[in-house]
């Protein structure tokens, strides 16, 4: 009796030592196995599985992260004198039109009607 709860106890103190990675398995284990009846050594063998499934799939993860970054590609832009001189121009041209259209707005009162007293009569 006295053997079966000290590896009882061997068990709980060896699951709760484990690492918040593990907090998955263990509680799966905790909920599935009787902790009274389960040894050591079977604990370590299902931890030892559980392992290796992780190492794997933390290869599959990092082969697919070093695939997408293989695939990353630069983007040169390259632009001609003919354009830049066209794209200038039309700047020059856009400015002097926000500035007509300002101008436009301080005569104008900001778009406010003029009452009109020459009405035409049908």
């Amino acid at each position: 009796l006295d053997e079966s709860s000290s590896s009882r106890n061997h068990v709980r103190k060896f699951l709760r030592e484990l690492p918040t990675k593990w907090r998955q398995k263990v509680t799966v284990i905790e909920e599935s196995k009787d902790l009274s009846i389960l040894s050591l050594d079977e604990l370590i063998g299902n931890l030892k599985v559980y392992k290796v499934v992780l190492e794997k799939d933390y290869d599959i993860l990092k082969s697919k992260k070093d695939k997408y970054k293989s695939l990353a590609l630069k983007a040169k832009k390259e632009s001609s004198d003919e354009e830049t001189s066209t794209s200038g121009s039309e700047d020059e041209e856009y400015v002097m039109a926000i500035r007509d259209f300002k101008k436009f707005f301080r005569t104008r009162g900001r778009f406010a009607r003029q009452p009109h007293d020459d009405k035409k009569a049908f």
